[in-house]
């Protein structure tokens, strides 16, 4: 269930509580007439079971409502009520098939940024990689990939492509490209630092190593996993189950390949310079091709089903 929370003009609040009394799926609806200050106007609290929540939202913001007040939704984790079992039974769809569109919207919009925690997490991330390719240790490695915030934008080019906003594939597509670029030229520089206190050797990178040398070795099970991820990235988050991106980010090695071929550079080792960097394009492409096909698929299955197709971006 979704509790959303609406501050309404006044002149407004008969049109918006009748478009909540005939949405099947809500309940506990609310009217406080006159109790928001800023914006001034009505509170209207309800309860909405999650595979109607984004046609309401949809209705509510083709009322205005966005731009005239304000519409809040958050998760119920827990909701003891006999209105509630029944709003969902009539819901059509299933609330863990639903996809909340202006929710993945903004979680994609926050995480696509580029900031400064942003670029620290991702190149700490590398530095690390940079370590664990090294030393050739797996541990390291998978410390490394569930640093790496880079699934953010990832999912941000895939939510600008179905929902076509070109504002939001821009952000994405600065914070990836620029975000790994300055990482690994940091990672250069880091990778140097270390050669020069005896702690990283040349010899070290090029010595073999069963455990990392897949990094810059890429070939078609790269592709597979990164496309498996993909899937699973985009799943997890438009079912709201964030736990499952810890597993996509410790699957596929963008992160790792970054490091391997900014050390490599740092050492003149232009082929492990082409394989890293063959292998982070290949986890990059397939996990932003499979994420947008996911979402196409679950908007014509929803749309074409019960539910109401995404909204354009506005």
């Amino acid at each position: 269930m979704l509790h959303l929370r609406l501050i309404v003009p006044a002149g407004l609040t008969d049109r918006v509580v009748s478009t909540l009394e005939r949405t099947v799926g809500t309940t506990h609806l609310v009217v406080v007439p006159g109790a928001a200050r800023d914006p001034a106007g009505d509170l209207v609290l309800c309860d909405v079971a999650r595979e109607a929540g984004d046609g309401l939202i949809a209705e509510l913001r083709d009322l205005g409502l966005d731009e005239n007040g304000s519409i809040a939704a958050d998760d119920i984790g827990l909701s003891l009520s006999r209105h509630a079992d029944q709003a969902e039974e009539e819901a059509p769809g299933e609330g863990a098939d639903a996809v909340l569109w202006e929710q993945l919207a903004d979680a994609t919009h926050e995480e696509s940024t580029l900031s400064v925690t942003y670029l620290a997490f991702l190149t700490l991330a590398t530095m690390i990689a940079a370590c664990g390719v090294v030393l050739d240790n797996a541990i390291l490695i998978v410390g490394a990939m569930a640093v790496g915030p880079e699934f953010g934008p990832l999912a941000g080019l895939c939510t600008a492509v179905v929902r076509r906003s070109a504002r939001l594939a821009l952000r994405s597509a600065v914070a990836l490209l620029a975000g790994f670029a300055a990482a690994m030229l940091l990672t250069t520089g880091f990778s140097l630092l270390m050669n020069a206190l005896g702690l990283f050797h040349k010899s070290m990178l090029e010595a073999d190593r069963p455990n990392t040398s897949f990094i810059f070795n890429p070939d078609l099970f790269s592709l597979v996993v990164a496309v498996l991820a993909g899937v699973a990235g985009m799943l997890s988050l438009t079912s709201a189950k964030s736990g499952a991106l810890v597993g996509v980010a410790i699957s596929v090695t963008t992160v790792p390949a970054a490091a391997n071929a900014a050390v490599a550079l740092g050492y003149g080792d232009l082929n492990q310079v082409s394989g890293s960097s063959g292998q982070l394009l290949i986890n990059l492409g397939g996990i932003v091709v499979a994420g947008t096909l996911t979402l196409l698929v679950q908007k014509a299955l929803w749309a074409g089903g019960r539910g109401r197709p995404a909204p354009e971006s506005r």
